[in-house]
């Protein structure tokens, strides 16, 4: 059995205005199971927000964390929590 999680990302680099929301929320829905959004943030990074199964989050921060992103990934500040739910699907905010 699959532990659920919440994983939190900040995305640092040149990451707005390339599409990066849009494959995130693609990629999550390829991993499938994954609730959530992507967000652009004032100061330039994405804040995306995943629930599910641990797998699945490690696989969209892999992701993340990875070369096929969009634009420039400079870093990625993460931290894991307990699921809150609420979320429908898996947004762009």
């Amino acid at each position: 059995m699959s532990e659920d999680v919440r994983l939190v990302a900040w995305v640092r680099g040149s990451v707005q205005g390339v599409g990066f929301r849009w494959f995130t929320r693609a990629k999550a829905l390829e991993i499938g199971g994954l609730s959530g959004f992507a967000l652009n943030l004032a100061d330039g990074r994405v804040q995306v927000v995943a629930e599910g199964a641990r797998e699945g989050c490690e696989g969209l921060l892999d992701w993340l964390e990875g070369d096929d992103t969009p634009g420039r990934v400079d870093g990625v500040t993460e931290i894991w929590d307990t699921p809150r739910g609420g979320y429908d699907g898996f947004a762009i905010r």
